[in-house]
């Protein structure tokens, strides 16, 4: 299967590639053709490894010169990167601020914001001499409304809407297309807690979800591959919501 835009040429950059919604992005962007360059501390399923045009790399995101290191492997192994999918990221138990000491709240905001400004840096030169490339970093509903996390969490996603904004709005004239995912409640392994014991959280945010489910990652992965397509070119800057109309309310 592939997509008329997207041919072995097409370099795909993806952290948390190992599982989730990075992994479901890793594998749609495979199937349609492009090459793969994966990052992640978690080991990568056998499958991925054994894909011909992936590469896996096993890095840290919260730590700069793991990100440097990355993507320096990356440049050598592709030789460039034409889309930057920063989508690694940690939930942080709904914690409130009285229950989040510095250690907890260095960690989710090194992991989940601190990660995009590394990467980003890195990477966004070559693509500037290229004058051509897509950056599309993983928000949350965390990131427009509150509850969807805690207090770390919930900051680092509202930055990460900033973030992409200010990022979209200084290179929108340079062939940068910059974008943002703000998921809901997908069925990923971060979020395996809600569906242990009884599974009564899941059912839950289900029942509060207008469409009454949780979604998978490989939908997330669909609107990935659309919003890095060039039928989306004209939407910059844009926080794309996928949350089953959580946000409606």
């Amino acid at each position: 299967m592939t997509d008329t835009w997207v041919t072995e040429d097409t370099r795909v950059f993806v952290t948390g590639a190992a599982s989730g919604i990075g992994l479901a992005q890793a594998q749609l962007f495979l199937q349609h053709g492009a090459r793969v360059f994966g990052v992640d501390v978690q080991p990568f399923p056998t499958a991925l490894m054994n894909a011909p045009l992936f590469c896996g790399y096993k890095g840290d995101v919260s730590q700069d010169t793991d990100c440097t290191a990355a993507v320096s492997a990356c440049e050598e192994q592709f030789g460039g990167i034409d889309i930057l999918l920063n989508t690694a990221g940690k939930l942080d138990s709904y914690q409130t601020i009285l229950e989040t000491d510095t250690t907890q709240w260095l960690d989710i905001i090194n992991t989940n914001l601190s990660s995009m400004f590394y990467l980003t840096k890195a990477i966004l030169p070559g693509m500037l001499a290229a004058e051509k490339g897509t950056i599309i970093n993983m928000a949350s509903i965390a990131g427009m409304v509150a509850g969807g996390g805690g207090i770390a969490y919930t900051a680092t996603k509202h930055a990460i809407v900033g973030f992409t904004k200010q990022l979209a709005l200084d290179h929108a004239g340079q062939g940068i297309s910059v974008k943002a995912i703000a998921p809901g409640a997908i069925k990923t392994p971060m979020n395996q807690a809600d569906f242990d014991s009884d599974g009564a959280m899941a059912r839950w945010v289900a029942e509060e979800t207008p469409v009454k489910r949780w979604a998978l990652p490989e939908e997330v992965a669909a609107l990935t591959l659309f919003l890095a397509s060039p039928q989306a070119s004209y939407l910059q800057g844009a926080i794309v919501p996928i949350d089953g109309g959580w946000t409606l309310k």
